[in-house]
């Protein structure tokens, strides 16, 4: 199985271990920025890193001949639909919530404003409407009181994340598909970015 990932950081590198354990082979890591962390990791595994031009969108280009499977772990960079066909089953994502819940960049952020009990993570299908795509595995946990954003994320919906991507690659390898279960509109919600309240003079 050939993947494409797209990340960055921790999360991103981290889940460039999880696919290289699984024995998936990694084509090309695409990074925002040439020295990422997880641009270091693919170059200590000799393996290509495509910084795009433009790093909010990915292109065709981007995406090698021969790509199964676009894996994105903490990429902020949209997956053009020209770069989804290049790819034989197209892409996936995780997302720390429980989709459709909390779509988009803040979605740990607004479990705590929320004051929200049940947090989780979500691998979805990814399509033109962020975090829209059918969800093809999710998990659970409860959030503890008191809990910030930051401690939920390293505490549980990191590790989660890593464990649903371990998942959904053996799947696809198993059976060569992935699971595909249509989110409920009725439930949708969105999570933009929290600006920070301005101190008053």
């Amino acid at each position: 199985m050939k993947i494409t990932l797209v990340g960055s950081k921790w999360f991103g590198s981290a889940a460039f271990a999880v696919v290289v354990e699984e024995g998936a082979t990694i084509l090309r890591v695409i990074v925002p920025a040439d020295d990422d962390r997880l641009a270091n990791a693919a170059r200590a595994a000799g393996i290509d890193v495509y910084v795009p031009p433009n790093p909010k969108i990915i292109p065709a280009a981007a995406i090698p001949t021969g790509t199964d499977l676009i894996i994105t772990a903490h990429s902020h960079a949209r997956v053009s639909s020209e770069a989804l066909t290049r790819s034989r089953r197209g892409g996936i994502g995780y997302h720390p919530s429980l989709l459709p819940r909390h779509r988009g960049i803040a979605a740990i952020e607004w479990t705590i404003k929320e004051r929200d009990p049940v947090a989780g993570g979500s691998i979805y299908h990814l399509a033109e409407r962020m975090d829209s795509g059918a969800i093809a595995a999710q998990e659970w946990c409860f959030v503890k009181k008191g809990e910030s954003a930051r401690e939920l994320w390293e505490r549980a919906l990191a590790p989660m994340g890593l464990n649903l991507i371990r998942r959904v690659v053996r799947y696809a390898k198993e059976h060569d598909h992935l699971p595909a279960m249509p989110q409920d509109e009725q439930f949708a919600t969105l999570a933009p970015l929290i600006e920070e309240p301005v101190a008053a003079n």
